[in-house]
């Protein structure tokens, strides 16, 4: 079974995670956050500030079943991380801290556990600490998260060093009324049994089997309680673990299937690809098709996990992470074998918002460019969406971010493992660019102004939200070599990485609606004539100019992130918030009263929700609380921002035809 354990930054997961080690034997003491001393969290920079970087995997043994256990970052600069994992766990624990309760990233986890139909347990932790409050708690993730909440026990003592976590026993009249109620309303044939009162037909055996399949389908998901540090209440989550979360599936025999979630290096300096196997055996040695690739790529060493560590073996099988070696090329997404016989739950796929964040990177020695470039583009391979932007124009390199926490640690991992100081310049915010109308736009082969031997017509139109870009052909596939069309498919979407203000356009439909070229020429003795001859160069060329022009025609509209906000604050300081609210271009909602505090809600763009924390201790003496998550993107109010391009600009024909023709002439 591969087990994600998830939750929200200090809801006690890497605890949990030890604490489950420990039961198990892997390890004999305790690790401690704290002191740095935890087997997940493995990194220095993770020991010394206590948080989770990077996603581990560990093993034990439940009785006959085989566990990988994935520990996940919990804070939100890292939910890229989180993401990667998604796809290929079987099931999923969300930690919920007893103290603090159901926060911004636990609900953002949550619903994506929901979408992706992943079988889910709740954990709700730190009954023993001063302030847990059990009875709130299990009452907000019924609300918050989950419908389908179902709590299988009850704590005594909550708060007090001496809390007790007690499983409801078979024979609890009321739980299992309260069960049977609960499974009916997606289980017909106990639907009927609940509603003639028909006891005979709804013993606990039945119940029990009925809330694992429920759980299995993720509809139901079963809530217990319990402390990672006194160990209250773990035997009964080892136990719900194994009896209602399904375990791996897929036949050894079968064709080779799976995906790379996670790249390191070696202390060679290797690539190290971590793998879901779905389907097959892989085996040292052999040559592997990934990623698409042309080439298939020669395993030279597999590991698999067990009792907590990576241990050699000489092949992998289905429902096994992989470590594997060998692959030089692999990346993270990568599908190993055909991605047809990968289950369609577990073919990666993006599930959070994307950085909205971007700051440029500098070097404190301007001797170290070359090094800080080798680092960054080691870092982005193993997280994509730090997405390096380079500008070659400025000799500048930008990287893209969640949060100002991850700054910290890129820069700390830049000092520690290159060796290369860096600064950051201000963190501003990324916008996109989205289409407004349709507009078109042909150039013709051997026709003023083109001076390239291709002829490309594009059509440009918005499409909806979130569903990216998306190419077409409006003509015949055999009219012209396939590389040509191949050409204008990567220069399209390369070039929309910057619209007309130098923002990545989104959201939009492109149809190749013209296309010409000049066959292969040659004078005798066959020598070939270029300059009678199309190249895909001419097409790579000349497609940014009309793609350029399609936008001008159609327009674009510069949108801003949004977050989601909940604020907590107050009463009688309420008064004061609301005009720092709207000074930040914050848009609340109607505030619910609860207790002695308002509950606020809102949207408020992206750019300024650092800002609000800032704020906010000082107008509510300290005691306000702000969660935010990404919402959507909305369109920028007044002027919009440009940013500035990162290549010869195809917006400046002269200029752009000058550049890149002095650039591919010979000498």
């Amino acid at each position: 079974m591969n087990l994600g354990i998830l939750a929200h930054v200090d809801a006690g997961k890497t605890s949990l995670t030890e604490r489950l080690l420990h039961r198990a034997g892997v390890v004999d003491e305790l690790g401690s956050v704290d002191d740095g001393s935890t087997l997940t969290d493995s990194l220095a920079l993770e020991r010394r500030r206590g948080i989770t970087i990077k996603s581990a995997v560990v093993s034990f043994a439940l009785d006959d079943v085989t566990v990988n256990l994935i520990d996940t970052p919990g804070h939100p600069d890292f939910i890229a991380e989180v993401e990667r994992v998604l796809s290929v766990l079987d099931g999923a624990v969300l930690v919920v801290s007893a103290v603090e309760g159901v926060q911004a990233q636990t609900r953002v986890l949550m619903r994506t556990l929901r979408r992706l139909a992943v079988p889910t347990l709740v954990f709700v932790n730190k009954v023993d600490r001063r302030g847990a409050d059990t009875a709130r708690v299990r009452a907000e993730i019924g609300r918050k998260l989950t419908p389908g909440a179902i709590a299988l026990g009850t704590v005594r003592s909550p708060g007090t060093r001496g809390a007790r976590a007690v499983p409801y026993a078979p024979d609890d009249a009321r739980f299992r009324d309260r069960l049977a109620e609960s499974l009916a309303e997606r289980d017909d044939a106990l639907l009927a049994a609940y509603v003639t009162d028909d006891r005979a037909a709804l013993t606990y055996a039945r119940l029990r089997a009925a809330l694992a399949e429920q759980t299995r389908r993720a509809e139901t998901h079963p809530v217990l309680f319990g402390s990672a540090i006194t160990g209250t209440g773990l035997d009964a989550l080892a136990d719900a673990v194994k009896e209602l979360l399904p375990r791996a599936t897929g036949s050894p025999e079968g064709p080779l299937a799976g995906t790379v979630f996670k790249v390191e290096r070696g202390a060679a300096g290797e690539k190290v690809a971590y793998a879901r196997l779905y389907s097959g055996t892989l085996r040292v040695r052999d040559r592997v098709p990934f990623g698409g690739r042309a080439e298939p790529g020669k395993v030279t060493a597999v590991s698999v996990f067990e009792q907590g560590t990576a241990v050699r073996r000489e092949a992998a099988v289905a429902g096994q992470i992989a470590r594997l070696q060998g692959l030089g090329d692999v990346r993270i997404g990568d599908v190993l074998g055909d991605v047809r016989d990968v289950p369609e739950r577990h073919v990666p796929r993006h599930h959070f918002a994307p950085p909205t964040l971007e700051t440029v990177v500098e070097p404190r020695r301007p001797g170290d460019r070359g090094a800080l470039h080798t680092a960054l583009t080691r870092l982005a391979e193993q997280d994509p969406l730090i997405g390096l932007r380079q500008d070659p124009l400025r000799q500048e390199v930008s990287v893209k971010l969640y949060g100002e926490v991850q700054k910290e640690v890129i820069e700390a991992t830049l000092a520690e493992e290159f060796g290369v100081g860096v600064d950051f310049r201000e963190t501003t915010v990324l916008c996109v660019e989205r289409v407004v109308g349709t507009g078109a736009h042909v150039e013709v082969i051997d026709t003023d102004p083109n001076p390239f031997l291709a002829t490309v017509g594009l059509r440009v139109e918005p499409a909806p939200p979130g569903s990216g870009v998306a190419f077409r052909l409006g003509v015949e596939l055999g009219s012209m070599p396939y590389a040509f069309f191949a050409a204008i498919e990567e220069t399209v979407r390369e070039t929309l990485l910057q619209g007309l203000r130098g923002w990545e356009v989104s959201d939009c439909l492109v149809s190749l609606t013209r296309c010409g070229y000049w066959p292969r020429q040659s004078h005798a003795h066959a020598v070939f004539d270029k300059s009678m001859s199309s190249t895909t160069g001419d097409f790579r060329l000349l497609t940014p100019l009309v793609l350029m022009e399609a936008l001008r025609a159609a327009g674009t509209r510069v949108h801003e992130p949004v977050h989601r906000f909940r604020l907590t604050v107050p009463a009688d300081v309420f008064g004061t918030l609301l005009p720092a609210l709207g000074r930040l271009g914050a848009e609340p909602h109607a505030p619910v009263a609860h207790g002695s505090a308002y509950v606020l809600d809102g949207l408020v763009p992206a750019a300024r929700v650092h800002e609000l924390g800032q704020l906010l201790p000082g107008l509510t003496r300290g005691e306000g609380e702000l969660e935010s998550a990404f919402e959507r993107y909305e369109p920028v109010r007044g002027a919009p921002p440009a940013r500035p391009r990162t290549d010869h600009s195809p917006l400046d024909r002269k200029e752009y035809v000058q550049r890149v023709t002095r650039r591919t002439q010979p000498g």
